[in-house]
């Protein structure tokens, strides 16, 4: 088995807020892919005295705990647990209505010897691939539908977030666990794992290097350092956003990789 994270932040001055995790059960058998990709406020209160990078810290690890040592527990119900987990763990100290309450994209991915699970909440990428070399990607793409100008005011963004007709994330509610695009895959027709937070997956999707077999070929030759090392190659290229318009000029980026 080869596994490969790589993780940097957007910016230096700035904590990363992505979080990642692989976890391989101590009988021997399957293991967990995990990645986060914390939500940035807008400027302005939030609610929370703790901050994005506490919040996925502390989901991250609760997925990564119940989503191994609890097989039984469908991927949607481990989401669901791990977010009132969090939740209980700052209630007494922040408002956990507030619509900015720390938040997360999620990727999940269980394997054993028969199946493949998947969870994919929000904007971030699972790819995988077949022992033929097809890529499948598994996109959450509601926010992809929401229009443009409706995220440029905090005040439309906000009446969108975790709402029917706009996308949901992890915040505090464990409802929204059923909003995630799940399935399963036969173990057999899958060969590897990519999850990508949309700050690496600008590659494919904002600078259009190539398709995402493309991208996981990259990763396979070159590791997943190289993909963020292209992504901000790129980014620096058009620092204003002038050719390829973004909304952040360069974003946490992390790559975890998994080849069964």
């Amino acid at each position: 088995m080869r596994i490969e994270l790589a993780t940097t932040p957007g910016a230096a001055v700035r904590p990363n807020e992505d979080w990642t995790s692989v976890v391989l059960p101590a009988e021997g058998e399957g293991g967990v892919l995990v990645v986060l990709d914390g939500v940035t406020p807008p400027a302005g209160d939030d609610g929370c005295v703790h901050g994005v990078p506490w919040f996925t810290a502390r989901l991250g690890g609760a997925l990564a705990e119940l989503s191994g040592s609890r097989r039984d527990m469908p991927l949607a119900e481990i989401l669901a647990a791990s977010i009132a987990r969090t939740a209980d763990a700052h209630r007494e100290t922040c408002d956990l209505s507030h619509v900015r309450t720390p938040q997360a994209t999620v990727v999940l991915a269980r394997w054993g010897s028969d199946t493949v699970e998947h969870l994919v909440l929000s904007d971030s990428t699972l790819l995988l691939e077949s022992p033929d070399g097809e890529v499948r990607a598994v996109l959450d793409d509601r926010l992809d539908r929401v229009p443009r100008e409706a995220l440029r005011s905090v005040a439309t963004a906000d009446a969108l977030r975790n709402a029917e007709g706009g996308f949901f994330t992890a915040a505090a509610d464990p409802a929204v666990a059923a909003k995630a695009v799940t399935g399963r895959t036969p173990a057999a027709e899958v060969r590897t794992l990519l999850a990508l937070t949309d700050g690496a997956a600008r590659w494919v999707e904002v600078f259009r290097e190539g398709g995402w077999a493309d991208c996981l070929a990259l990763v396979r030759k070159n590791g997943a350092q190289e993909l963020i090392d292209r992504v901000r190659a790129s980014e620096s290229a058009d620092p204003d956003g002038v050719a390829f318009r973004r909304g952040k000029a360069s974003d946490d980026a992390t790559v975890t990789y998994v080849e069964l």
